[in-house]
């Protein structure tokens, strides 16, 4: 446990979590919606601080990255809680768990296992790390200093001065945008749009390797128009070079009435993308390794060949195609 960062006190020990959108207002011996923040005696403290339910180490294409050290392993990270509420989430197991005890890792610890384990990061991952964010941040900066990269696999619900602190120990962002859609985030995930997207924008100003998923979720943001709405917004907000995850639903947690995601609705929202201009779109939770593999934008060269999340192999030199010289945005070495 560990005194919370961004948080002010009100009136009768009462105290305001300033971390994410949602503000929550504690009282004395209370959690925040997110079930890791808790006012003791007028303070906010995190009751997760170095309690992962989480530590091991994965390929990067699971977060996943895929113009970001292709084929590394990445030390990935998690505790309970998330800041969100999303039916159809696929780890709520852990995400919506009360507090149990488990065993105490430092940051220091993590750093060690992430290095002894051949990784080249860290990412922080599987629940929502806004809500660990100290724990997070002081895991960043150790890494930092020891030359291991940190990543985020985030919802983006996150207030803007505690992104910035952040950002300047972050390389990389997988970014859970999951609708273009007010309605879509506040039925289905009990939050709204509009920070997340202001979120985004920060990590891309601030010059952070972003990728972008989006979870495609049967009669609820599947239409074209749906589609074409976020396409656009990645066009108008960052550039025609962010990668773009579409990724498979699978009956989860509240919404075990829907079907799976058809692949043919994965590919044609592929199609709507790379025809309004995006140069890099994949398909998640599929096996066929033509919508998992990375080809050159200008000539068509097959650059990084990948199964079932697995790296079979990279023929990119110095970050460009080897046939045609296209220089390939991305994180390469």
């Amino acid at each position: 446990m560990k005194i919370a960062l961004y948080w002010k006190k009100l009136k009768n020990n009462i105290v305001q979590c300033q971390l994410c959108p949602n503000f929550c207002a504690i009282k004395p011996e209370l959690l925040g919606k997110c079930g890791t923040r808790k006012n003791i005696n007028g303070k906010l403290f995190s009751i997760v601080y170095g309690k992962p339910v989480a530590a091991n180490a994965d390929v990067i294409e699971k977060k996943p990255l895929y113009h970001f050290l292709p084929g590394s392993l990445s030390f990935s990270v998690a505790t309970i809680g998330c800041n969100l509420f999303c039916k159809h989430c696929q780890n709520w197991e852990i995400s919506r768990a009360s507090f149990f005890e488990v065993p105490e890792i430092t940051p220091e610890e993590i750093v060690r296992e992430a290095k002894e384990n051949g990784c080249s990061s860290i990412a922080y991952t599987y629940t929502e790390p806004t809500i660990f964010y100290e724990y997070m941040l002081d895991i960043a900066k150790l890494a930092k200093k020891q030359g291991l990269k940190n990543i985020i696999v985030s919802n983006a619900y996150i207030n803007e001065e505690p992104l910035v602190e952040l950002c300047k120990y972050i390389h990389a962002a997988n970014i859970d945008l999951k609708a273009m859609n007010e309605r879509f985030y506040k039925e289905i995930c009990s939050a709204k749009l509009q920070p997340v997207l202001e979120a985004i924008k920060l990590l891309f100003e601030k010059k952070i390797w972003l990728e972008i998923t989006n979870l495609i979720i049967p009669k609820k943001n599947d239409s074209q128009a749906s589609i074409t709405k976020l396409v656009n917004w990645i066009l108008e907000n960052l550039n025609q070079d962010v990668p773009l995850h579409f990724s498979r639903f699978f009956p989860a947690y509240k919404m075990l009435n829907l079907q799976p995601t058809p692949v043919e609705k994965l590919i044609k929202a592929k199609e709507i993308a790379l025809h309004k201009g995006l140069k890099f779109v994949y398909i998640g939770n599929i096996l066929a390794k033509e919508h998992n593999s990375t080809y050159c934008p200008n000539c068509n060269e097959l650059l990084i060949k990948r199964s079932a999340l697995f790296v079979e192999n990279i023929k990119l030199k110095q970050g460009k195609c080897p046939k045609c010289g296209t220089k390939i945005p991305g994180v390469w070495q």
